[in-house]
């Protein structure tokens, strides 16, 4: 199955990458969203669809987006423009239009970039017209004040020609039918960006599935037994009593139990926990005892410490900033869950059981296993989100006992 990278940016960025590289990358599939100008890419946000990765086509989007991409349990990236994206495109106008370096007023993420390509290269007629925008993101940028900068240095006669790294502003100029041109982004410069969305993708999937213990201290449950068995469940892991038989360890990996963790399930609960994570089971559950030793400190009857692989101890949890309901009432997911004829409560927690996944793919089995309802059920589920076009089948799964195949699904709706 190939690795979906979530790729943000202008019409220009978009098909250039489609056409000139796109076609070569075997295990990757870039799923375009389009923006008119970088404020804008943040809306695109909250309208994607699964993927293993998120990658901007540079600093500006993806700066209007941040705030936005706290939400995103995948990596984000975006392509950065540095010195050679300078100089190819410096002489690039040198040899196909002579003019020279300090007649071109330009616009980048950091003034320092001049600097540096100045020094490398010992440039005779250095850039003079310089403006950047590190230090206005996000808040004080404006795409007018660019435009402006360029349009007024060029009828003023001090420059020939405009280079800008902004694809809003350059439409702009074109308009103003300034001479201008957008920075090149060198080919090799993409495919690394692109690459290391993939590599990050696949790290991130490693590091979810690394292994996990969580001890457990009750702290008089009625129906103790009953809740135990239940944050198993949520955790997605096993349970198992110690021989101390006041304590208990669950089994499971990192990305259940810290989507377990954001989740209210957590909080409703009082439970002192210590969560551990290693490389070996015994490691996870060595350091899931010294993180609930923390735990048992604190003046709380529902608190919880972590220590990982690397013992960086974290906590105490739950963060009320961290904390995440099962709801989703916006109109888009509400009217969704009305053309499904599902109700909204169901559809938001289809939404966190793909959430707390480390894969895009999942079977009826186990959805079934976390909605905590019938086989039979659940297949009717999905058969109307399949109908609907919200669910795709994307392979079989192959069963040890004799059978059909089981049917392997895809979610296809912004879920973030």
């Amino acid at each position: 199955m190939k690795t979906k990278i979530a790729l943000i940016g202008s019409r220009e960025f978009i098909e250039h990458v489609q056409t000139s590289i796109a076609p070569d990358l075997n295990t990757i599939e870039l799923i375009p969203y389009i923006y008119g100008e970088p404020q804008e890419a943040s809306l695109h946000i909250k309208n994607l669809t699964p993927c293993d990765a998120v990658l901007f086509s540079g600093a500006l989007p993806y700066f209007f987006s941040k705030e936005e991409c706290r939400t995103l349990s995948v990596p984000v990236l975006y392509l950065e423009q540095d010195e050679t994206a300078l100089v190819t495109s410096l002489l690039y106008i040198l040899h196909h239009h002579g003019i020279e370096p300090d007649r071109v007023s330009i616009d980048l993420m950091d003034l320092s970039f001049i600097d540096h390509a100045q020094s490398d290269l010992h440039l005779k007629n250095p850039p003079r017209y310089v403006m950047d925008y590190k230090e206005r993101l996000p808040h004080t940028f404006h795409i007018d004040d660019y435009t402006d900068f360029h349009r007024q240095l060029f009828l003023d006669g001090q420059t020939d020609m405009a280079l800008t790294s902004i694809h809003a502003v350059y439409d702009r100029l074109v308009e103003l039918h300034i001479p201008c041109m957008r920075m090149i982004d060198p080919a090799r410069s993409l495919i690394r960006t692109i690459h290391e969305a993939y590599a990050q993708s696949l790290l991130s999937k490693r590091k979810a599935a690394t292994i996990a213990a969580a001890r457990l201290s009750i702290q008089e449950w009625d129906g103790e037994h009953e809740h135990l068995h239940e944050l198993a469940r949520l955790m997605k892991g096993t349970l198992q009593k110690n021989e101390d038989n006041a304590s208990y360890t669950i089994y499971s990996n990192r990305g259940s139990i810290e989507h377990f963790l954001d989740s209210t399930d957590f909080h409703e609960r009082p439970v002192l926990a210590g969560f551990g994570y290693g490389h070996t089971a015994a490691e996870a559950e060595t350091n899931a005892e010294i993180a609930l030793s923390f735990a048992r400190k604190a003046d709380s009857n529902s608190c919880a410490f972590i220590l990982n692989e690397e013992k960086e101890l974290s906590g105490p949890f739950p963060n009320k900033s961290k904390k995440q309901h099962l709801k989703n009432d916006t109109p888009d997911m509400l009217s969704l869950a009305k053309q499904l004829k599902l109700s909204p409560a169901n559809l938001s927690k289809i939404v966190q059981f793909y959430k707390s996944r480390s894969a895009r793919d999942f079977t009826a089995a186990e959805l079934s296993d976390y909605l905590q309802i019938t086989r039979r059920s659940t297949e009717r589920i999905l058969k109307k989100l399949v109908d609907n076009g919200s669910a795709r089948i994307i392979g079989e799964e192959m069963t040890y006992a004799q059978g059909r195949p089981r049917a392997i699904y895809e979610l296809t709706f912004p879920i973030y």
